[in-house]
Formats: C-alpha cells, sequence, structure tokens
C-alpha cells in the first residue's frame, strides 16, 4: 500500500462500522461483505472484485489489534491520514515506518517522499533544524459588504460601483515595513516567518512567528503610515456584476474580489449581500413574478379577454373564462424572474373583481333587472347547510 492510500483511506468507513467498534463487530462486518463480494460469487465483475481487494484490506489493518492502534494513533494526528515517526526521529531525521502497519517494506526516511507527498510534510514539519522554510504565500482577507438593488435590477441582472476598503500593501513603504525601505531579517525565525514548536515523539511544528507576525521582517525605523506591519487600509472602488434573478437578503461569494494577498499569495473573496426593493405593482413567489389585475363583474360573469402588464417587456393577453371567480390565479409562462440556467419562471395573474362604487341610472337598473332574474338562486344555501350537518 502506498503512502497516499494509507492518507486518504478510511478502513472503518470501508467496513460500514463506527471507530470504537469491538473487534467482535469488525470480525462479523468483515465476514458479511466478503460473502457478498467474494470474486467466486461474483464472476467476471470487476467492481466486487476491487471491492473485496477494499474490505481485505480495511480488515487487514483493523482485525490486527496492533497495527489497528497504530492506524488510530497516526489518523488521530493526521486528521485524514497520518505517519509514525521511527526510530531515527529522535536524531533529529524522520523514518516514516508505513510498512511495519502494513506487514511489509516501504519505508519512507526523511525526503524520500515522491512528488507534491514530500512537499507537504517538507512544509508542514521542521526536520531537525538543518534546512530553511521560507515563508509562505498569504492569502488576503476575505471582504462583506452590501449592496442595494430595484426591484428590477434584482430580477434582470445589474452592474453596481462598489466602494471598497481593505488591507493592501503600504503605498508609503511598498509594503517593507520600514519607512527607510531596508526591514532586517528578524533574528528569531531567521526569515522563515515560521518558528518550531516541539510536540514530542522527535518532530516539531511550526507557527507564525510571534516577533514578526510571519512576515520574517523586522523595520527598525517603523513606517508611520502602516505602523511596521507593510499593510495599511486602501480604498477603491470596483464594478461588480450582480446576476440577475438575486433574492433579498441573498448573500453572493465573488471569488478573487477581496482583499489582495501577501508575497503573492492569491486574493481573498468578496461575499456581497443583496437587499431588494419593492415594486409598486409587482410581487415574487420564488422563480414567478405575481401582480394583481382587476376585472369588472361582467368580464368575470361572461368571460373575455384580459391585457396584462409585465415587468420590463410588453403587456400580455390572457383569456378569461366565463364564471371567474375572484381570487383566481392565472399563469403567463416565462413571464418571471431569471433562474440560474438561464430560463424564466412564470408570472402569476391573481383576479380581483371590482366592485363599482358610484352606478350610473342605466347601470343601477340593468343590475336591478339581473337580481330579480336570478331571485330564486341563493348562493349561501350551502354554506347553511353544511353548517347544519357540524
Amino acid at each position: 500500500m502506498s503512502t497516499k492510500d494509507f492518507i486518504e483511506k478510511d478502513f472503518y468507513k470501508v467496513l460500514g462500522v463506527p471507530k470504537d467498534a469491538t473487534e467482535a463487530e469488525i470480525k462479523k462486518a468483515y465476514r458479511k461483505l466478503a460473502r457478498e463480494f467474494h470474486p467466486d460469487a461474483n464472476k467476471g465483475n470487476v467492481k466486487a472484485e476491487e471491492r473485496f481487494k477494499e474490505i481485505s484490506e480495511a480488515n487487514d489493518v483493523l482485525g490486527d489489534p496492533k497495527k489497528r492502534k497504530e492506524y488510530d494513533e497516526a489518523r488521530a494526528l493526521f486528521g485524514n491520514g497520518g505517519f509514525r515517526p521511527g526510530p531515527g526521529a529522535a536524531g533529529g531525521s524522520f523514518n516514516f515506518d508505513l510498512g511495519d502497519l502494513f506487514g511489509g517494506g516501504g519505508n519512507a526516511q526523511g525526503g524520500g517522499f515522491g512528488g507534491g507527498l514530500g512537499d507537504v510534510f517538507g512544509g508542514l514539519f521542521n526536520r531537525g533544524g538543518t534546512g530553511t522554510t521560507r515563508t509562505q504565500p498569504r492569502r488576503g482577507q476575505d471582504i462583506d459588504t452590501e449592496v442595494t438593488l430595484s426591484f428590477t435590477e434584482a430580477i434582470e441582472g445589474a452592474t453596481v460601483p462598489l466602494r471598497m476598503s481593505s488591507q493592501a500593501p503600504c503605498k508609503a513603504c511598498s509594503g517593507t515595513g520600514d519607512k527607510n525601505g531596508t526591514p532586517r531579517v528578524c533574528p528569531t525565525c531567521v526569515g522563515t516567518g515560521q518558528v518550531a514548536r516541539g510536540s514530542g515523539g522527535g518532530f516539531s511544528l511550526t507557527d507564525p512567528c510571534p516577533d514578526c507576525k510571519g512576515r520574517g521582517l523586522i523595520a527598525e525605523h517603523p513606517c508611520l503610515e502602516c505602523n511596521g506591519s507593510g499593510r495599511a487600509k486602501s480604498s477603491h472602488t470596483m464594478q461588480v456584476r450582480i446576476p440577475a434573478g438575486v433574492t433579498d437578503g441573498q448573500r453572493i461569494r465573488l471569488r478573487g474580489k477581496g482583499a489582495p494577498g501577501e508575497r503573492g499569495g492569491p486574493a481573498g473573496d468578496l461575499y456581497v449581500v443583496v437587499h431588494v426593493g419593492e415594486h409598486p405593482v409587482f410581487g415574487r413567489k420564488g422563480d414567478n413574478l405575481t401582480v394583481t389585475v382587476p376585472v369588472t363583474y361582467p368580464e368575470a360573469a361572461l368571460g373575455g379577454e384580459v391585457r396584462v402588464p409585465t415587468l420590463g417587456g410588453p403587456p400580455v393577453t390572457l383569456k378569461l373564462p366565463p364564471g371567474t371567480p375572484n381570487g383566481r390565479t392565472m399563469r403567463a409562462r416565462g413571464k418571471g424572474a431569471v433562474r440560474k440556467d438561464g430560463t424564466r419562471g412564470d408570472l402569476l395573474v391573481t383576479v380581483e373583481v371590482c366592485v363599482p362604487q358610484d352606478l350610473s341610472g342605466k347601470a343601477r337598473d340593468a343590475l336591478e333587472a339581473y337580481r330579480e332574474a336570478t331571485a330564486g338562486e341563493d348562493p349561501r344555501a350551502d354554506l347553511f347547510e353544511a353548517a347544519k350537518g357540524d
């Protein structure tokens, strides 16, 4: 098994048992899975064969109390993987002996890890004080801000100017922290920006240097603008594109639009909380827009065509069926808010039957005639009948 496999694999998950499982529970889980995925029971099934190998590999470690103890200690030390310092660790070098754990060879001594894995260990541990650890690039800080959009801007998207304030390299000292531009190397960390912290077992971890705050440099003549930190508050205006379809209170992440990084590190991210104003006509329900349209009683009773306004576009005409009740909602497809995939929601049109406040003589006579024609009808009869049944 390779070192990479050892770091990445979770044998408890492979067997489907908790980390505090007993030996009996591990054995039971292994036998059940082995019967299910055994090659003899899955002829020609490559996936089952690979699964059987994983199960056997996990049981080889967790089924042996000594190997399991070493595996647990390694994972506790390294999070999702680990190592065990070998006999040579106390002498200032590292002997990563993974062979004992898996019953085979494969020692990786000192810097013997191949590829990027050696870089990972080399960056985390101070090997006996013989090498120097370079100060790593530092990512810029994330910035939080807010913006207020109109209802239409939120639906259609908008480009807005944002006044940003963040920490950036000090212009007065060119980011050196020294007003003469000649800081000296920190004697505590010898310019590395990190100091070793012993943790036993023959190895040491590294922390940011407390004297230079991880910069590796100390200003003999601190810059008055940044007090020797090399960083100063910077303000600038940025044009930011807010995507279409945002909702009130939504938090948008804009990668790389935050504070600049240090020593060549990437910029942080910008988080924008959006506030959306109200519209006098339209409302919103998810990806759909809503609108209430008044209609006359004859239109509701006899049916007809009704023109409906849309947001930012020409009106649409909806057909009103005869006998349309007050409060009925109809749908104008594709006239709503913009979705993430670029399509649009719908416009939900709610009918509101208007009752006239003032009637002309002719209109009143017509309604009186209608009342006489429908005198035998009682729309409340069913209501009273249902009330009796309770």
